[in-house]
């Protein structure tokens, strides 16, 4: 039989730009991929898995509660609509269909009002909330998040992520001291996140994470927290969170791949570093590029490989340069946040000694070809 590559006339792809949705995130390890099948394979009463994995996770985590939802996207629009509706039964039939009287308006500050792959805001609608952004894209204390907040507020959301703003932003602890001021939940968006307890250590009430990310799980998502929200969370399995179910063979692979995580050794950054060393001494040999080791922007244990372009050298662009990467017959992925500034990033994490030769070849091959700036 042929490949699934040659069945469907894919692409293989080299993934260097970490474990980004596009490229299908992750690759779980056997067990996980045993449990899946077990799932596959059996009955269960749904309600009864649901609520016994999620008590299982929870207490692997030391938290009061846990959920397994079909992916973080899912949780947040979940919890958005859990904290909207609660155990109200006419709110969990009707949260669309008609203006809502009850909270809703859901303050996130403003330089985490991001498009994570699509827009924050989109799933906080789909939960029935209303994004009210607080602060200024550079900047949001714990009064500014304060002074967001009305009668009609439902939720404080906190992103958690590389792609929202660094600098002068407010801690989670400092977004869960203004909650508890004002009787109100907090939602952390931890998607790709590798620590599964300090939010909700740090007074989250409630924390999202994806399955399939530092977790390593199938396609899959994790809320956890305080229990009375977890709860109205579950609730929403017979609202907005039914077109968003999970299969039993993703609950099952999750609680594996959650168990595996918390037990296994993990690659520390310096490690990445190391892996890396050899791609980046070859790279610094080619006219017109500087390779280094660069940390991840949200303070992760992650080390990357960061490549500058002196276009004026290479003959590239490289916007042009990344897409050519991207085009070959093997598909190379980068981090292209940075193309503007003649910047890309190679995460290492999936990407064997020999793929970051082929790496190395394809950069060299499309450099020698210039004069496309």
């Amino acid at each position: 039989m042929s490949s699934v590559y040659e069945k469907f006339d894919l692409k293989q792809v080299i993934n260097a730009s970490g474990r980004m949705t596009i490229l299908g995130v992750s690759t779980p390890a056997s067990e996980v991929v045993e449990s899946v099948s077990y799932g596959l394979n059996h009955y269960f009463e749904m309600h009864d898995l649901v609520k016994k994995t999620g008590d299982y996770i929870a207490r692997l985590l030391g938290v009061e509660s846990a959920l397994v939802v079909s992916c973080a996207s899912a949780g947040i629009a979940q919890c958005v609509a859990a904290t909207i509706v609660k155990d109200n039964p006419w709110l969990l039939d009707n949260l669309h269909a008609a203006p809502l009287t009850v909270p809703h308006e859901v303050v996130v500050p403003k330089g985490h009002n991001v498009n994570y792959g699509a827009p924050v805001g989109s799933m906080v609608a789909l939960g029935g909330g209303r994004l009210v952004e607080a602060g200024y894209s550079n900047e949001c204390s714990p009064a500014q998040l304060a002074a967001a907040i009305t009668p009609s507020t439902a939720a404080l959301l906190y992103v958690k992520s590389h792609h929202c703003v660094q600098k002068s932003h407010l801690s989670v602890a400092q977004a869960a001291d203004v909650a508890r001021q004002h009787n109100l939940p907090l939602i952390v968006d931890a998607a790709a996140e590798e620590d599964l307890q300090c939010y909700y250590q740090m007074g989250a009430d409630l924390v999202i994470y994806s399955g399939a990310k530092a977790i390593e799980g199938p396609g899959s998502g994790l809320v956890i927290g305080r229990s009375r929200y977890v709860e109205w969370v579950t609730l929403q399995s017979k609202g907005i969170g039914r077109a968003m179910k999970i299969g039993k063979e993703g609950i099952l692979g999750l609680t594996e791949a959650i168990e595996r995580y918390l037990t296994q050794p993990k690659i520390s950054g310096s490690e990445m570093a190391a892996h890396m060393s050899p791609f980046i001494e070859q790279l610094n040999q080619l006219d017109g590029v500087s390779a280094r080791v660069v940390w991840d922007a949200a303070g992760r244990d992650i080390a990357r490989t960061e490549i500058h372009f002196d276009e004026a050298v290479t003959g590239w662009s490289t916007g042009d340069l990344v897409q050519a990467l991207k085009n070959g017959d093997i598909a190379i992925y980068f981090r292209g946040y940075k193309s503007n500034e003649s910047i890309i990033e190679a995460d290492v994490r999936s990407v064997s000694a020999e793929q970051l030769q082929i790496i190395f070849n394809r950069i060299q091959t499309l450099l020698a070809t210039g004069s496309r700036a």
